[in-house]
């Protein structure tokens, strides 16, 4: 099944992903925060999800695929709550 228009989105999206991921690590690179690193890893991982679908047969019906959407927030939260402990000097 052909979708290109909404194929498009997610590449658009995609590649959103991927530049903010990209100025994440940029930041990084400068401060050596590890909350830029996963951050950047977090986006990374939400550009992947995104570019599947357009670029291979998998059907957006299959699970798995979302797995690495739920990584990613995972990665997110657990480096928010790293760096609140970490501010709080525990």
């Amino acid at each position: 099944m052909e979708s290109y228009p909404a194929d498009f989105i997610s590449g658009v999206i995609a590649m959103g992903y991927l530049l903010v991921g990209s100025f994440f690590l940029k930041f990084w690179l400068r401060t050596r925060d590890s909350l830029f690193l996963i951050f950047a890893i977090a986006f990374w991982l939400l550009t992947v999800n995104r570019a599947i679908f357009p670029l291979t047969s998998v059907d957006r019906s299959e699970g798995w695929v979302y797995l690495l959407r739920l990584a990613a927030f995972l990665l997110i939260i657990v480096a928010m709550v790293r760096k609140n402990l970490q501010a709080s000097g525990r």
